[in-house]
């Protein structure tokens, strides 16, 4: 049993029985009302705007073979997927990066073999144990977390740190053979850095689809920093018609495009299907000034714009200021994306915050320890927080400010 700090009871399970892809008894609770999210300390509540925005076409009951979910089910299974959707070899860097400038993202298979694979996997089953780990209340039988919708949980949120590089599992995807080579592409250099880890995941019964959102939204800045990165892209600064100190607009659009500030890598531990739950991805929304369609304007269209086809072991990479969403998972398979999230060279240097140990660091190749420079701690401490996994916001507050009984946590040197 964990700290009563971190607010854990007894396991919901044997550890070795829970897993990311295949069937699995987990999910599907018809306790838990459609479109029900927490407040900090898990009090229910529904909401109408923001990320959590209830959606309006929802199932009315979170059960299997409820009739709204049957029909649904069979919508997907007729419609759901992105028409056309390329997926690329690791070794087709220039065909990766056309796809991802010109769409916000870029399925690249084949980034973790067998092995890689089954090690995430296993990883990823260990720290959602965690959350489930965490007994539900009123007949639920999971702890929704805090401004989510039900069944759908971040492996960064729910992260008392707010990211897991302090898992050697995390830590050991920031440089890999199979995405280093691209990301040198799409950053225009190897001077790039690493500011977080973590990455989503939907249970069964995840019958809501999520409101379209950016992570990051454009600024339409353009710093000095910002300028030498898009001259490195190729990118020639022409001037307009103001003077000699402003660029034309097809320029600036150009730079906006091809000089993101983020750039993250999400990690597919099952193949993508039309029920379990794939990502929604809207192209060529990454530079749009305008917002995101709400829940009930969104057209059908967008509502099917999802990655099916994609298979385990690929990688998305994606701008995180395209328009994405999560979708229903109306399957009995667990749909997780652990991720790793880079940053451009000239991003705000006060946007990092320490979370990966310097034991951790040390253990890194020359690239993997220069690229995460940025948040990696000093010899011998730990990040605050690093080691909870709790759904409740004020319940990861907690274990924040103590984080001294985390099990597993290096004790400082002395």
């Amino acid at each position: 049993m964990r700290s009563a700090r971190s607010g854990a009871a007894e396991p919901m399970s044997d550890q070795s029985e829970l897993r990311v892809y295949g069937e699995t008894d987990v999910g599907w609770c018809a306790a838990t009302p459609p479109n029900e999210t927490t407040d900090e300390d898990g009090r229910p509540l529904i909401r109408s705007d923001g990320f959590t925005a209830a959606d309006p076409r929802a199932p009315r009951r979170r059960a299997y073979d409820d009739p709204d979910v049957c029909a649904l089910r069979e919508r997907l299974r007729r419609r759901n997927g992105l028409p056309g959707l390329e997926i690329v070899g690791p070794d087709e860097v220039e065909r990766a990066r056309r796809i991802f400038f010109r769409d916000g993202f870029v399925v690249v298979r084949d980034l973790l073999d067998p092995d890689a694979l089954e090690t995430l996997r296993a990883a990823s089953a260990r720290v959602l144990q965690q959350i489930l780990d965490i007994p539900g209340f009123g007949g639920r039988k999971y702890v929704t977390e805090t401004a989510r919708l039900p069944h759908r949980y971040s492996y960064g949120t729910a992260s008392a740190s707010r990211q897991l590089l302090h898992e050697p599992e995390w830590a050991g995807m920031i440089d890999l053979a199979t995405t280093t080579p691209l990301l040198t592409s799409l950053f225009g250099g190897d001077d790039y850095w690493v500011i977080g880890a973590g990455g989503d995941l939907c249970l069964p019964g995840a019958i809501e689809y999520q409101t379209l959102h950016s992570d990051n939204r454009e600024t339409f800045e353009l710093p000095p920093e910002r300028l030498a990165h898009a001259q490195r892209m190729g990118i020639e600064l022409r001037k307009g018609d103001g003077g000699e100190e402003t660029l034309d607009d097809r320029t600036r659009q150009l730079i906006y495009e091809r000089t993101p500030p983020r750039i993250t890598i999400n990690f597919l531990m099952s193949d993508l299907t039309f029920e379990n739950g794939p990502i929604r991805q809207i192209p060529g929304t990454q530079a749009r000034p305008g917002s995101p369609p709400t829940q009930a304007d969104e057209p059908e269209w967008m509502r099917l714009s999802t990655l099916v086809g994609a298979p385990a072991g690929a990688g998305v990479f994606r701008d995180p200021r395209a328009w994405h969403g999560g979708t229903p998972n109306l399957s009995r398979e667990i749909r997780a994306m652990p991720n790793v999230e880079y940053a451009a060279p000239w991003h705000d240097a006060a946007a990092f915050k320490v979370s990966m140990p310097h034991a951790v660091w040390e253990g890194l190749g020359d690239h993997a320890r220069k690229i995460a420079g940025r948040i990696k701690t000093a010899p011998g401490e730990w990040p605050a927080g690093a080691g909870v996994m709790h759904p409740l916001a004020n319940r990861r507050s907690e274990a924040k400010g103590s984080p001294s009984d985390v099990p597993g946590r290096p004790q400082p040197t002395r």
